[in-house]
């Protein structure tokens, strides 16, 4: 069992990472109708930054020995996929929903493993092809299914659509740029986490600077406590935890097969949607099956 595990950790991080951003989708969600996307962005990545330095602090490991290349492709990726990507993607759930945003984001694994082919020459067989082509439609069945036809959804859809597509292709590349410096390096996932959050940060600041220049209130609802304590609580789970997570899928899983397994959260939402006391159609039983059968492929 331990060798097992050990032969797919970077698979078992990328749906460890999936289940806790299914939970946090939904707090976002709900987080998005009282704050500005860049500051929700801001917020949880200050967070999780200040927990990520205490244990590495702790662990002795704030200056690993690695290449300022290899530095270079975190900050720039997570400049990327976290600055720009998060931010489009909460832009996309106030716009659409989260149905619809990750249905959408479907397009990221497939897009990832073809920029990877390109500029790292990651070849996937076709056991991995077939996989991720399951998963991905197993994935959006299940969504599209799910999709509530809301008047205001669909009037904000060109926009949304707009925003889900430039997080999808902001995060795609980031992944790729993640697995660029992480492959061949001996850089801590837990580290990588750290300073794809520090680039993260980079371009955000300037934005929100920019935003308060022209007169908009957003830090006003950081004021609430409450509201305080379920950015910090949700940030430590899906940032803190879940970027490293996704950093540890990345560095032991090829960059399709990991963004793949990391795009699976609607199959948890499942089970919570069941605790939350909703209805589970037997179409979006169907899709779970076919997405379970694509990720026993990945695991090939």
């Amino acid at each position: 069992m331990e060798a097992w595990v050990g032969q797919f950790r970077g698979e078992l991080a990328a749906l460890g990472a999936s289940f806790l951003w299914a939970i946090a989708s939904i707090i976002y969600t709900r987080l998005g109708t009282r704050i500005t996307p860049l500051v929700l962005n801001l917020s949880k990545g200050l967070v999780a930054m200040a927990l990520l330095l205490g244990v590495l602090g702790l662990q002795g490991g704030l200056f690993p020995a690695v290449d300022s290349l290899t530095l270079s492709l975190l900050l720039l990726s997570g400049l990327v996929g976290i600055g720009l990507g998060d931010t489009c993607y909460f832009q996309a759930l106030n716009h659409l929903g989260p149905q619809r945003t990750l249905l959408i984001e479907m397009l990221s694994p497939p897009l990832s493993a073809l920029l990877a082919m390109v500029f790292l020459q990651e070849v996937l067989s076709l056991r991995n092809w077939l996989g991720i082509l399951l998963t991905v439609a197993g994935v959006a069945w299940v969504i599209s299914e799910r999709s509530p036809a809301h008047p205001k959804v669909l009037a904000l859809s060109l926009r949304g659509l707009g925003f889900a597509l430039l997080a999808d292709t902001s995060q795609a590349v980031g992944a790729v740029l993640s697995r660029t410096a992480l492959s061949d390096s001996v850089a801590d996932p837990l580290w990588s986490t750290l300073v794809r959050l520090v680039g993260g940060t980079v371009i955000i600041v300037p934005m929100l600077a920019w935003q308060r220049g022209r007169g908009a209130p957003l830090t006003n609802p950081l004021r609430s406590r409450r509201l305080l304590g379920a950015i910090a609580l949700t940030a430590f789970f899906s940032t803190f935890l879940g970027i490293w997570l996704q950093q540890t899928s990345l560095k032991f899983a090829e960059t399709g097969v990991a963004q793949s397994l990391n795009a699976t959260s609607p199959l948890f939402m499942l089970p919570l949607s069941l605790l939350l006391g909703e209805t589970v159609t037997l179409r979006s039983v169907l899709g779970v099956g076919l997405a379970l059968g694509g990720i026993w492929l990945l695991f090939g």
